[in-house]
């Protein structure tokens, strides 16, 4: 009697990363309870910060010695294809010098959210390239993940 081998079906994706499409950058400032998408990101940054590292060295000792501090979060800096109404309204959010704050999205479901101030910087031109601009938000609170 041959021996049937058993096959077991595997969602392969689940051992191969997460893609990065679908990813979405919301926000919302002012007055406004709902995050609108801002339409056309490219790029998202690294979300997090390396704690800095304070020396608790004794003249006693022969080797410097180290313990984690305060996280240092650096600002975030996302990439966008030009959108002249999401450019307008980042911009009017920088000239004000309030904060907004912000949801990014990730394909499978995780979100983190923060707060913080804006400033946007239109991106260089060349011949046959599309328009992109640079949105860094200062982090004043948060990451928080959810």
């Amino acid at each position: 009697m041959k021996k049937q081998k058993l096959i077991i079906p595997m969602d392969l994706q689940k051992f191969a990363g997460l893609l990065s499409k679908d990813t979405k950058l919301s926000m919302k400032s002012g007055a406004e309870t709902a995050f609108t998408e801002l339409k056309g990101l490219q790029a998202v940054p690294e979300v997090g910060g390396d704690p800095e590292q304070v020396d608790i060295t004794t003249l006693a000792d022969a080797t410097k010695k180290y313990i984690s501090g305060i996280q240092d979060m650096d600002s975030l800096e996302f990439t966008f294809l030009y959108d002249k109404a999401s450019f307008t309204k980042l911009k009017t959010i920088q000239t004000s010098g309030k904060e907004a704050s912000f949801e990014l999205e990730y394909p499978d479901g995780a979100v983190c959210s923060f707060k913080g101030g804006v400033t946007v910087k239109m991106g260089a031109g060349e011949v046959n390239g599309a328009y992109q601009f640079t949105l860094s938000v200062t982090v004043s609170e948060g990451p928080d993940w959810a």
